[in-house]
């Protein structure tokens, strides 16, 4: 992990502003401020230790967390004498805290691509859904409801310049408002970029204009808390000028913060398509048995049950299953004979019936007609001479090639597991922006880094000759800087696997799509499974089934429930009980 520097203990400012946990807090100094203060942030509680005179009570009020909720207690003089009032309750967070000097404010970079503003009640939605899909706990609608009339918050969201999207949020708490802090302080919470966002940058815009904001006010310093090996977002605050300060919190042994009291987890070494499905075992307490983390393979266990897996594929698929799934020729002769909307396709053994085919339908896909994760695959070839070079591409993944009619759309994803749909979601290419001042090589690598990221390294865009004729196909060539603002398509595929991103739209998917999906797994006679669709728009009913993926990847969809609907088909013993929990949970919130 990368070094972290820490405040001068000389500095006045720091000797100010960590004069009240440092020392016994005495009645003249909480005279000055409120005593046991707390502050709703919607996701929990944010308590203030500096403010409670007596320890015990401290430990007493952390213990008074609500289901679902996550409190956090800072600015604890002892945590451990807090803690050991309640040692199986409490546990001290493997956090760092880090303070920024407000003395100097932080240059707010200008962006045409998207603005900062205050978050609105309409806003809840789509926060709600960054939160979720970054695992974090969310607060309830009534939360956002009520913002314009909390002085102690500021919730700042950036959002796409054409109003149509929230790119990403962060929650400030002003100390002084919340309970007359004599240290004038301030601290930044809950930050969090949509992991789909193809914009650099987003992060640290929401940072600086928060500390622009409490600067304004003339609040001295700025807090928060990282985890410990966090190191993408600790290179963040260390460039912007942040410190470590010996702060530490205090939270609650609760289901949501397991990963932090419970030691390593033995699907740390899995990859997040493995591990989404092990972590929802565990909770359930269903043994788990890593048998090769690089594959991806493990046994799940319970009473006299046991179920090997590689990621979503299980044993409950069977081989003629998958290999219906595995052969796109074989996949789609099935689909078509139960009535489901198929493209056209040959095989492209025959010069003279490829070209007849390209002839006839102007654009063509050209794929291997087996194999994953988008490769070998072409898409939009309009002369002979580009089809035959996919062709041969294509044959280094498989020997057998299919030249498939290309239909015009959205692409997009549905499971369907134990013949149900779980969730869909409509992929989109990798795209980049330009700012006017970057080359587009240099925008690609920047991007595929994010996409790395926020994909546990699953995601990334390859620069390579697809790449170039993607490129080219837009006037563009690698070393070009495009304008400010322009999109411009990095691939032609919206592949996860070669950079493209993922946008949940189950509430709104159309009752034909649906059916179509569930009734193509029964064709498969498949069990769990991730059709690709084009599709006019998810809310309409025109559609193709272009492939069968046998072991889609359940991570991506989050926040609809597929690890839990998989663990409900493997063990449904354990359905009913998870099902009330998640109830429950819905209603709370």
């Amino acid at each position: 992990m990368n070094a972290t520097k820490a405040l001068d203990p000389l500095d006045p400012a720091h000797m100010m502003s960590l004069r009240h946990w440092e020392n016994p807090v005495d009645h003249n100094e909480l005279s000055s401020m409120d005593s046991e203060a707390i502050v709703d942030c919607g996701w929990g509680r944010l308590i203030f230790g500096q403010t409670f005179a007596d320890p015990q009570m401290l430990a007493e009020v952390i213990c008074r967390e609500q289901p679902g909720r996550r409190d956090i207690a800072l600015y604890l003089r002892d945590p451990q004498v807090v803690v050991s009032f309640a040692p199986q309750e409490l546990f001290i967070d493997p956090s760092f805290t880090f303070r920024l000097a407000l003395a100097q404010a932080l240059d707010v970079a200008k962006n045409n691509a998207w603005i900062v503003r205050n978050a609105r009640a309409e806003d809840a939605a789509a926060i709600r859904r960054i939160y979720q899909a970054r695992q974090m706990v969310l607060p309830n609608r009534n939360f956002f409801a009520g913002l314009d009339k909390r002085d102690e918050i500021d919730m700042l969201v950036a959002e796409d310049s054409d109003g149509r999207s929230i790119l990403g949020v962060v929650t400030g708490v002003d100390h002084v408002r919340a309970f007359h802090d004599p240290d004038g302080g301030a601290s930044l919470w809950a930050l969090a970029v949509d992991a789909q966002c193809s914009h650099p940058g987003i992060g640290e815009a929401l940072v600086r204009a928060l500390a622009g904001l409490f600067r304004e006010r003339g609040r001295r310093f700025l807090d928060l808390s990282v985890l410990h090996d966090n190191n993408q977002a600790i290179s963040l605050y260390e460039k912007l000028g942040f410190a470590r300060v010996p702060v530490y919190c205090v939270k609650n042994k609760n289901p949501i913060n397991e990963a932090l009291f419970l030691g390593p987890d033995p699907a740390s070494d899995l990859n997040v398509y493995a591990r989404i499905i092990v972590r929802e075992a565990r909770r359930r307490g269903i043994g788990v048995e890593v048998l090769d983390a690089a594959h991806g393979f493990f046994r799940l266990h319970l009473g006299g049950r046991s179920i090997t897996c590689r990621e979503s594929l299980s044993e409950l698929t069977s081989a003629i299953a998958m290999s219906r799934c595995d052969d796109k020729r074989v996949t789609l002769k099935v689909l078509a004979q139960t009535g489901i909307a198929v493209p056209e396709q040959v095989e492209a053994d025959d010069p003279e019936t490829v070209a007849d085919f390209v002839a006839k339908h102007g654009r063509v896909v050209v794929k291997p007609a087996r194999g994953e994760q988008g490769q070998g695959v072409r898409v939009d070839l309009c002369s002979m001479d580009e089809v035959r070079g996919a062709i041969e591409a294509a044959r280094h993944f498989c020997d057998n090639v299919i030249v498939e009619q290309m239909v015009a759309g959205d692409d997009l994803r549905i499971i369907v597991i134990d013949h149900q749909v779980v969730a869909a979601a409509t992929r989109r290419p990798a795209t980049v922006v330009g700012d006017g001042s970057t080359a587009l090589r240099r925008l690609i690598e920047k991007q595929s880094r994010r996409r790395e990221l926020a994909t546990a390294g699953e995601s990334h865009i390859p620069i390579d000759d697809e790449t170039l004729r993607c490129l080219r196909a837009q006037g563009y060539e690698l070393d070009d800087v495009p304008p400010s603002g322009a999109r411009i398509l990095a691939r032609k595929t919206a592949n996860l696997h070669t950079g493209g991103t993922i946008h949940d739209v189950t509430p709104a998917l159309h009752p034909a799509l649906r059916e179509a999906a569930e009734r193509a797994s029964r064709a498969l006679e498949i069990p769990v499974v991730g059709f690709d669709f084009m599709v006019t728009a998810p809310d309409r009913e025109e559609y193709v089934v272009i492939e069968a993926n046998e072991r889609p990847g359940l991570a991506n969809h989050e926040p609809q429930p597929t690890a839990a609907r998989f663990i409900d088909l493997l063990f449904p013993q354990t359905r009913a009980a998870t099902r009330d929990e998640s109830e429950r949970r819905m209603n709370a919130t």
